[in-house]
């Protein structure tokens, strides 16, 4: 019983917010600026959050010469699954001749080389959000001491480069490192805005690119196969969505893509073919009487229609219906014009179905362009 109810207050508990690399880099910023002023160490920094909150960070270590000072922040995500967990984000500041503040990016954090993100090509990849924090974390800093000087501020990650192989960055013509993101400070567990974010600047880029026709998929294994299916398509065209097929498709709408292609398997595509646009494996069961409705109209056996009924997987209906061309025909239309109907028609939707294994199901294309 004590056992029961220990499980019970651990799932109770609530989850931990954790903060983000531009408010690790605006904090570093702010101690590195301090002992370089005073040639004292720093133990922790406070800084205002975007999200209305004051927080103090805890210093990793704290450097200092007459002429340069560096401070590190371990980047806590909470209990949030973000790749730049535990990294060692550093800020090194020194005097420049020139007033203002000059900030650049340093080992770990990558460039930009492709138009369509928030920040210029050519420059360090750290984000507006944070670049504002940092200029004001700097003029805090000077104004507590009564100092007149210009700044000079380079982010550095250490482990950056290892780190940015687990996200976007490559596709979206970021190298050498990772972002410095935020646009509140703080990383709510579990929170969907990072990955939307990164979908929505992966769709920029490939509009920059000049891509009129995107490969949505919602992994690896099924980009992959688009990939496959398209070879004559640049890599920016090729785009994970995850489980946020209307958040993609609606992106897609935005910025006037002409065609969309949606590569995925029978679980996930279950629940898009009857509607469902969120497609985490919580979001929504599959409706199984949809999909023996479907088997039926596309002429399977009564007996299958049955079994459909009572399957315990899409997966599984899948296998059920492996003679049954007709219904993934079927199954992929039903996405099709799910997709068109979420974003509003004005486009070409195309649904690509395949097996786990990576062999093609069915493919239909709806278009709803008028042309």
């Amino acid at each position: 019983m004590a056992a029961k109810a220990a499980t019970e207050e651990k799932e109770a508990k609530p989850l931990r917010h954790g903060y983000t690399t531009g408010a690790c880099a605006a904090a570093a910023t702010k101690a590195a600026l301090t002992a370089l002023i005073t040639q004292k160490r720093q133990t922790q920094a406070t800084i205002p959050l975007p999200a209305g909150m004051d927080v103090t960070f805890q210093l990793e270590s704290c450097e200092w010469t007459a002429d340069e000072a560096t401070a590190g922040i371990i980047k806590d995500g909470g209990d949030d699954p973000d790749a730049t967990h535990g990294a060692l984000i550093l800020s090194t500041v020194t005097w420049r001749d020139e007033p203002g503040m000059e900030l650049d990016g340093g080992v770990g954090v990558g460039r930009v080389t492709k138009p369509g993100l928030p920040v210029p090509v050519g420059e360090a990849a750290i984000n507006p959000v944070p670049r504002k924090m940092i200029r004001e974390a700097v003029q805090s800093v000077l104004g507590e001491y009564g100092v007149e000087r210009g700044v000079r501020v380079v982010i550095s990650v250490p482990a950056g480069e290892e780190i940015a192989k687990k996200t976007m960055n490559g596709r979206l013509g970021i190298v050498g490192g990772i972002s410095i993101l935020g646009t509140r400070g703080i990383v709510v567990p579990f929170s969907t805005a990072a990955y939307k974010a990164s979908i929505a600047q992966a769709i920029n880029v490939a509009r920059e690119a000049g891509c009129a026709h995107l490969v949505l998929s919602t992994g690896g294994k099924s980009e992959q196969f688009g990939m496959q299916l398209y070879p004559e398509l640049p890599e920016e065209a090729f785009i994970e969505m995850g489980d946020f097929v209307g958040f993609s498709l609606q992106q897609c709408k935005r910025k006037q893509v002409k065609k969309v292609t949606l590569v995925g398997m029978m679980g996930k595509f279950s629940k898009v073919a009857q509607g469902v646009m969120m497609v985490h494996s919580k979001s929504a069961p599959v409706n199984f009487d949809f999909l023996a409705g479907l088997a039926a109209e596309a002429g399977a056996p009564d007996e299958l229609v049955r079994q459909a009924k009572e399957a315990n997987t899409a997966a599984q209906v899948g296998d059920l219906m492996a003679d049954c061309p007709a219904f993934f025909a079927k199954l992929c239309e039903s996405c099709c014009r799910a997709g068109l109907k979420e974003v509003g028609g004005g486009m070409e939707i195309e649904t690509v179905l395949i097996t786990m294994k990576g062999s093609l199901l069915g493919r239909v294309t709806v278009n709803d362009t008028g042309d």
